[in-house]
């Protein structure tokens, strides 16, 4: 049985892929800080896979730690989700975020290297392409991040494109996400940020639980149908089968792949308003404000090389993204809560 490593998996991303990995066959092993996250997700994950999760609480950028993990495991991969996530959070406190994301990557990277595990994906982000000036981003769009949580990024993929050119033998899936929602349809796992959601999907799903009042929309003045931001939002469990994907392709046909995984059609605030509200059967009360700086009027993936090269493409869509979304926040209304 093929063993993966999975930085961050208890996360809202890392922790329905860790399902997804383990309903495929891999065992997985989970590290994670729970800086962001609930240890409770792993009885959960466990408890939907149907198999035993070795779970270990530590952080990638402690060297001892990661020494130790991969000498008493062979790994045959790694899946790297562990990092800080917040757009407007990365540009109050940008050291901390390159200390994390970037210093943090180049621990573990360090260590596969001296454990001779030399495959892995990595979890990167559309905020690689920064305001390019078009709508449409593919794989080829120049890269100019606007933020700091994107540099990191975009710095950790730099690094990874320098490794293989020194070390040929590394087998490398770039993945950059766009905007994932929803939630795995039991209800029993799903996006539970910290504090106050940065993303619009978990906010809306906390109005609807009466754990907020209303909703901030930013900005209805956009050049857009209805003025609102669009946005690529992609189910989070066709996210997770974008990455046992990636895992199952890479190899020597396969060595270095940089792929979007995003729907390649946007839907703006309002839009995904409506689409709770039909979910739910409960109204959002919602407020006008002024745009966020930093934020664009509409971006979307062109994913036609993720469906070329593995055979992926984005299979759920906006009602099912507000209806698995809706059945995990009404199911679990503080989040993991004590678990």
């Amino acid at each position: 049985m093929r063993k993966v490593l999975v930085t961050g998996g208890t996360g809202y991303i890392g922790s329905h892929t860790a399902i997804q990995l383990a309903n495929a066959g891999f065992e997985v092993v989970i590290l994670d800080n729970l800086s962001n996250s609930s240890k409770g997700v792993v009885a959960r994950i466990e408890e939907l896979s149907k198999r035993q999760v070795d779970f270990i609480e530590g952080d990638i950028r402690d060297h001892e730690l990661l020494r130790n993990i991969f000498s008493q495991h062979t790994f045959d991969s790694v899946i790297h989700f562990a990092g800080l996530k917040a757009v407007g959070e990365s540009e109050e406190q940008p050291l901390r975020y390159f200390d994390n994301n970037v210093s943090g990557s180049i621990v573990l990277f360090d260590e596969m290297i001296k454990a001779g595990v030399y495959k892995l994906i990595f979890s990167s982000s559309a905020t690689v392409y920064g305001d390019p000036g078009y709508v449409c981003y593919s794989e080829n769009t120049p890269l100019a991040p606007i933020n700091v949580y994107g540099r990191t990024k975009l710095m950790v993929e730099d690094i990874l494109r320098d490794l293989k050119k020194s070390q040929p033998k590394w087998q490398i899936a770039l993945l950059r996400y766009f905007n994932p929602v929803g939630a795995h349809e039991s209800g029993r796992i799903g996006e539970n940020p910290f504090g106050v959601p940065n993303n619009l999907m978990p906010f809306i799903s906390q109005v609807a639980i009466g754990r907020r009042s209303k909703l901030m929309v930013y900005g209805n003045d956009y050049a857009t149908p209805d003025g609102t931001g669009l946005r690529d939002y992609i189910h989070v469990e066709d996210l997770a089968a974008g990455h046992v994907a990636a895992l199952k392709t890479l190899g020597d046909v396969n060595p270095f792949i940089t792929l979007n995984l995003g729907t390649g059609k946007p839907y703006s605030v309002l839009e995904m308003i409506s689409a709770f509200e039909r979910a739910s059967g409960i109204k959002i009360p919602y407020e006008i404000v002024g745009r966020r700086a930093g934020d664009l009027s509409e971006y979307y993936a062109n994913a036609d090389l993720a469906k070329e090269i593995l055979g992926w493409q984005a299979k759920l869509g906006i009602d099912r993204m507000c209806a698995d979304t809706w059945c995990w926040q009404k199911s679990n209304p503080e989040g993991y809560g004590i678990d």
